[in-house]
C-alpha cells in the first residue's frame, strides 16, 4: 500500500502535477507484475516520508499509463526519473537501495 505522500500520476494529470510542484518530483514507472517494483515500493514511501516538503514523490502504473512512460523511453522497470521544473534532470533504473535513491536526488533538492 502506497504512503499518502505518494501521488498517483495518471495520463490526465502527470504534466499539470509536474509543473504546479515547487520542489523536485521523483517519479516511479512501476507494474502491479513487476517483482523488484514490489520490493522498491517501501523505499519509495520512506524516502517520501523523509524528504516530505523537498521532494515530492509519485507513481506511474505503466500499464495503466503506457503513454507517459513511452514519453519518456522507459524500456525496463522500475525506472525511477527525477523532474524539476517539470523536465527529467536525473534517472536510475532497477531495484536499488534508500541511500543509492537519497543519493540520486541529494544534488537536486
Amino acid at each position: 500500500m502506497a504512503s499518502e505522500k505518494v501521488l498517483t500520476l495518471t495520463e490526465g494529470n502527470f504534466d499539470a502535477t509536474l509543473q504546479a510542484s515547487a520542489v523536485p518530483v521523483l517519479v516511479d514507472f512501476w507494474a502491479e507484475w513487476c517483482a523488484p517494483c514490489k520490493r522498491l515500493a517501501p523505499t519509495i514511501d520512506a524516502v517520501a516520508l523523509e524528504l516530505d516538503g523537498k521532494m515530492a514523490v509519485g507513481k506511474v502504473n505503466v500499464d495503466d499509463h503506457p503513454q507517459v512512460s513511452a514519453r519518456f523511453g522507459i524500456r525496463g522497470i522500475p525506472t525511477m526519473i527525477l523532474f524539476k521544473g517539470g523536465k527529467p534532470v536525473d534517472q536510475i533504473v532497477g531495484l536499488v537501495s534508500k541511500d543509492e535513491l537519497k543519493k540520486m536526488v541529494a544534488g537536486h533538492i
